[in-house]
């Protein structure tokens, strides 16, 4: 029978941590319960803002309103706006991307609008524009607060008519297209120093969407961490079913300037390095353990950074059911709780044998 002090909860300087080990079953709940409750398409998370934005996303996807996606680098922008077209009416038409950052500013205008042949130097054939390969469908302008102000002008036109002109043509093409931007720019600030178009933001912000960065949401960032394990073992086929404490720690610890795109590197890094079943520190990327001369170990340690109270409570559970080899009663005792009890935490933590 498991004793109490088996659970192994440790009490530092007024802060809680935990060492212990997932059951392979516990994780797969814990994935599903995630993937099933906390998340939108590929977007993840149960932080009450991320729990809005999942809200805005149903609501816009309904209409034909064009929106505007704010947020930092690596926050999910482009995901966020594909799921507005994958859950809208529009879904079955095509889901067009121009990165205005990506395409030379002397080659944007041909991109967007297509041209005739020999409308200049080069042009020896017709080329279609991504207007025209979005008609009936939806046009996503990432980083939208980087194009040029003079194809800013254009953009405004063609919203505000629904029809444009191929360079070097001469008869207007009408579109029937929703628009969605992106942007990590404080377009506001853009708008001040003149190099974005106030009536162009006004068009575009008719439904605005402010996507949190990493750092507001931490507790989101074990269910990632998860995710994008389970993800990345199934690419590369290692047997790596577990986050050691110490990594969550260390995740949780690191602000991620590159928010989840940061945290997805780093996992999809850290399990080609992994040898153990078990994501262990040493994995991670150098720049999120240096400095850290205790990351390696499972002692507890000083930290200001705590796990959130709902995952020390369900990772105590997993632990006492591996410990007591799922013997309910037994668990029960262990945690010091009653039988109804822990069969409602099963419950609610998608824990059920």
């Amino acid at each position: 029978m498991a004793s109490r002090n088996e659970i192994r909860l440790h009490q530092t300087n007024g802060y809680i941590e935990l060492t212990l080990t997932f059951t392979k079953a516990g994780i797969m709940a814990l994935q599903n319960e995630f993937e099933t409750n906390h998340s939108f398409g590929e977007i993840i998370g149960k932080n009450k803002k991320m729990q809005h934005l999942f809200t805005q996303i149903q609501i816009a996807a309904a209409g034909d309103i064009t929106v505007l996606i704010q947020g930092e680098t690596g926050t999910g922008k482009e995901l966020i706006a594909k799921s507005i077209h994958d859950n809208s009416p529009r879904k079955a038409g095509p889901f067009v991307v121009i990165n205005c950052t990506a395409i030379p500013a002397e080659l944007i205008e041909s991109v967007l609008f297509g041209h005739e042949r020999g409308a200049f130097t080069g042009a020896t054939e017709r080329r279609i524009g991504m207007f025209e390969q979005a008609n009936t469908g939806t046009l996503f302008f990432d980083e939208i607060g980087d194009m040029p102000l003079t194809l800013q002008t254009k953009l405004l036109r063609v919203l505000q008519e629904r029809e444009f002109q191929r360079i070097g043509g001469t008869s207007n093409i009408s579109i029937d297209i929703r628009v969605l931007a992106a942007t990590n720019r404080d377009l506001q600030i853009s708008i001040q120093q003149a190099f974005f178009r106030p009536d162009l933001y006004h068009r575009l912000s008719a439904f605005p969407i402010t996507v949190p960065p990493l750092r507001d949401r931490r507790e989101d960032i074990p269910i990632l961490a998860y995710h994008f394990l389970k993800k990345y073992a199934a690419a590369t086929e290692k047997p790596i079913r577990d986050i050691s404490t110490d990594t969550l720690q260390t995740l949780m610890q690191h602000d991620f300037p590159g928010n989840v795109r940061e945290l997805k590197n780093a996992i999809e890094s850290a399990v080609l390095f992994e040898t153990t079943d078990q994501l262990q520190p040493q994995s991670l990327p150098s720049h999120l353990t240096q400095g850290d001369s205790q990351v390696a170990t499972s002692s507890p340690r000083d930290t200001t950074v705590i796990l959130p109270l709902d995952e020390v409570e369900r990772r105590a559970i997993v632990h006492a059911l591996k410990v007591t080899d799922n013997n309910i009663p037994d668990a029960a005792r262990a945690l010091g709780i009653g039988r109804s009890t822990l069969y409602r935490k099963l419950k609610e933590y998608n824990l059920l044998l």
